[in-house]
């Protein structure tokens, strides 16, 4: 598989720029694949997300759902679309530069991210989707223009290097931990001898730890039980709900939501400028990442799957290796699909996701819009808190299925999606085509 799976020009948008076949069939399942990860949260409540997934429902059916998604899918769409972002990047920025120079390029891609960041900020206060990851995706980039000129393999270290410090915090929370525990155990198991100091004080850094865990997990529970209260009430709380969120989440995870986005980012710019996103790599290349991918990450994701559902809060080492395996798991989703684009089955297999890849922030829009907007807020269906994990995943199959038919159907009439024509046409500060 030596040359791309369709030339970068074949199908420029209106504003002049290039498709990329694979980059869109893989964009299209991450676009489409992100819905899986946001269902819980549009569907029940989004502090159960993220605390007691037993909260939608624990059935034996729901816990293996539960396990392949965790596995499977858990943050690899979004990984997928950083990586992405990363690519689109440095496309964008060698095209602007080239033909306007650089100063040029400069303003021109820092507006553009000006305008998906307003867009993102709509998103998650007009259209209340507090897990917006438009705004984060336009800071990353923002910061990401800062080292575009740089090798693929500068690129890389840096990308890597940042998550590295991403496993230390963890690994160093981890060994702490680790540690009062057997301060703990050594001082329960001290049989009449007298306490040493460190004994002592490891018991009162014990005793406090366990209150503040029950402390915490009171917290969690009356915060489910406000937001089920308010997102079951009515429009008033429904907004009230969706804008607290959003501002404790900005507070709170904005910067560590950048960091992650800028590090994937810039990994996935030095694996464009080395050809392996677009396919243009070995089909040797393509099966030995799906095989060390899928070898590393699937095994450390079960790993913090299992110690997740024995809801104990002790330490875990998925606190340093979840972004490992992360990565890990997409890159062998990453290779296994270049590596089936390879195949004239695979290609008429993944072909249609390239409508999904051409139309992704449409897509991301519209999932927002049935869900938050028809099918689970009290103003309209009012499904929510009345779906398991079954039905969630269920019925983020079959939104994903009605929009990727409309994604189909769409651009055989018209150029480029409706929120995709929005941003550009204001990026370029005139009113792009729209009709074929």
């Amino acid at each position: 598989m030596t040359d791309p799976i369709v030339s970068p020009a074949s199908a420029p948008e209106p504003d002049g720029a290039p498709r990329i076949a694979a980059l869109d069939i893989l964009r299209g399942l991450a676009i489409l694949g992100i819905l899986f990860m946001n269902m819980p949260e549009m569907a029940g409540s989004i502090w159960a997300g993220w605390t007691d997934p037993r909260h939608y429902g624990w059935s034996q059916a729901d816990q293996w759902v539960w396990w392949v998604r965790e596995v499977v899918a858990e943050g690899t769409a979004r990984c997928l679309l950083e990586l992405l972002f990363g690519a689109g990047m440095v496309i964008l920025t060698d095209r602007i530069a080239a033909q306007a120079g650089e100063a040029a390029m400069l303003g021109r891609y820092a507006w553009r991210q000006v305008v998906l960041l307003a867009f993102g900020l709509i998103h998650m206060f007009v259209l209340l989707w507090p897990g917006d990851i438009l705004h984060t995706y336009a800071l990353a980039a923002l910061l990401g223009l800062l080292f575009r000129t740089r090798s693929p393999g500068a690129l890389l270290a840096l990308g890597l290097v940042m998550t590295a410090f991403d496993f230390a915090g963890g690994m160093a929370n981890y060994q702490a931990a680790r540690q009062q525990q057997a301060i703990v155990a050594s001082a329960t198991a001290h049989h009449g001898r007298p306490l040493s100091a460190a004994e002592r004080a490891g018991l009162v850094v014990e005793r406090d730890r366990r209150a503040e865990l029950a402390r915490r997990r009171a917290r969690d529970q009356q915060r489910i039980a406000t937001e089920d209260r308010m997102r079951s009430s009515g429009f008033t709380g429904w907004v009230h709900s969706s804008w607290a969120t959003s501002l404790l989440l900005l507070r709170d995870a904005e910067l560590d939501s950048v960091w992650e986005a800028l590090s994937t980012m810039l990994i996935g710019a030095a694996l464009y400028r080395w050809g392996v996103l677009q396919g243009e790599r070995s089909r040797r290349l393509y099966a030995g990442l799906a095989m060390a991918g899928y070898g590393v990450g699937a095994g450390l994701r079960a790993a913090n799957a299992a110690a997740t559902i024995r809801f104990d809060n002790a330490p875990t080492l998925g606190w340093a290796t979840y972004e490992v395996g992360r990565l890990a798991v997409t890159m062998g989703h990453v290779g296994l699909v270049l590596l089936l684009l390879g195949t004239a089955a695979g290609r008429r297999l993944l072909r249609p996701f390239a409508a999904a890849g051409r139309t992704a922030l449409t897509l991301y829009v519209a999932q927002t819009l049935i869900c938050l907007w028809l099918l689970y807020p009290p103003f309209g269906l009012g499904l929510y808190g009345r779906q398991d994990w079954v039905a969630m995943m269920a019925t983020a199959l079959a939104v994903d299925a009605v929009l990727l038919v409309a994604a189909m159907f769409w651009l055989r009439r018209y150029r480029i999606a409706p929120v995709e024509w929005a941003w550009r046409s204001l990026v370029e500060g005139r009113r792009l085509p729209f009709r074929r």
